[in-house]
């Protein structure tokens, strides 16, 4: 029998966590009115959307810029090619940004780590420029940087010109292309990601805020970053932490601080209120076993590479069903994380997220009498 014949040998399976008790399905109103050129509300390890309009569209970053600016020199801290402690020589093109500035002084040498809470706490304009001369020698080499690190996580609808976000006609992204930027740093940065929950930052006896007034308003929330400039309107990516549930939204466009600070709000309120997240599987943990043809051994424990997380309506969670497609022929050998069927979610009949199901084991060929045995066998079948 050919090996892409499956068949359904589970309709439905435990999941790895109980229950919520007295859970009671609830209607989900269609997301509430934001006064933003763009939005996106999106859960953290699902990728399940709550709401979006104009996602895909492209738009001015401003300051949102910076997220960018510092994936970068997270990057090169990770590689070894730079460190916290390094002392970067403060330019004249650096000392002299326009905007927000952290007030860096030219000619005086300043430790990356300093400069990065500068730019990240006080959206230091000046300190993202030091950061960029640093690394690659000028800022536009380092906006070559920039473009391909986003382009390898898939920023398809992005290109930046500079390091801060000054506006360009070329210098553009996409809400979208920015939430991806944000959760992919949160995932990949944890130990600087908490630098953006600070709400204040001193250097050089100046005291400066952070922009984002959500950090004050809801203890929930802890990052992520501000932008504005006049032709931009006022941005904000917003990530709050509420039981074990992460939600990421954006604004893009929206008139005040004031507003972009309420619409994100807005989108919080609005995701946790109707949606809950859920850890079905882990990770390399066997979630079925089948059958090996011609193997030195006859079972394979099966399972998925990365850990599975749906998020649904409240309280529909017993309305979950799960199946597992296994191929009905494996014949030896079989390699560790090769796909050999599928695990599929639905709910009342419509599929929530379809990933492979793949070997947990290498098995290798039998020897030649538990070859020929099953050859016999399979024959027979």
């Amino acid at each position: 029998m050919p090996n892409l014949l499956r068949i359904l040998v589970v309709v439905f399976t435990l999941f790895s966590i109980a229950a919520p008790q007295n859970a009671v399905a609830q209607f989900v109103p269609p997301p509430p009115k934001i006064n933003a050129k763009g939005w996106l509300a999106i859960d953290f390890q699902s990728g399940f959307v709550m709401a979006e309009s104009n996602a895909g569209k492209r738009m001015e970053p401003a300051s949102l810029t910076k997220l960018m600016t510092a994936w970068v020199v997270f990057n090169e801290l990770r590689a070894g090619n730079t460190k916290l402690q390094d002392e970067v020589l403060i330019s004249k093109k650096a000392w002299r940004m326009p905007g927000s500035r952290m007030f860096v002084e030219v000619n005086k040498r300043v430790s990356v780590k300093k400069l990065l809470k500068g730019m990240i706490i006080q959206s230091g304009n000046d300190a993202s420029v030091a950061l960029a001369e640093h690394v690659a020698g000028s800022e536009d080499a380092f906006a070559n940087l920039m473009n391909h690190h986003a382009q390898k996580l898939g920023m398809a609808n992005t290109n930046f010109m500079n390091s801060t976000g000054m506006p360009g006609e070329k210098h553009i992204t996409t809400p979208r292309d920015m939430v991806t930027l944000s959760i992919a740093l949160i995932k990949e940065f944890p130990e600087y990601y908490k630098w953006y929950s600070e709400k204040q930052y001193t250097y050089n006896k100046i005291t400066q805020y952070n922009r984002n007034k959500l950090l004050w308003r809801n203890k929930f929330v802890d990052g992520v970053k501000t932008g504005h400039t006049e032709s931009a309107g006022f941005n904000l990516v917003t990530s709050a932490l509420q039981n074990d549930m992460r939600i990421v939204t954006i604004v893009m466009g929206t008139k005040s601080e004031e507003a972009r600070a309420r619409e994100s709000q807005k989108l919080l309120s609005y995701g946790y209120r109707f949606y809950e997240t859920h850890k079905l599987y882990e990770a390399g943990t066997p979630i079925a076993e089948t059958k090996v043809w011609k193997g030195d051994a006859d079972k394979l424990p099966m399972g998925i590479k990365e850990d599975l997380y749906v998020t649904i309506g409240r309280g529909q969670y017993k309305k979950l069903n799960a199946e597992i497609n296994i191929d009905t022929q494996i014949t030896a050998p079989v390699q560790k994380s090769q796909q050999y069927g599928t695990l599929d979610i639905s709910i009342e009949n419509e599929q929530l997220t379809q990933v492979s199901l793949v070997a947990l084991e290498n098995i290798d060929k039998g020897s030649a009498w538990k070859r020929m045995y099953d050859s016999v066998m399979l024959m027979m079948q």
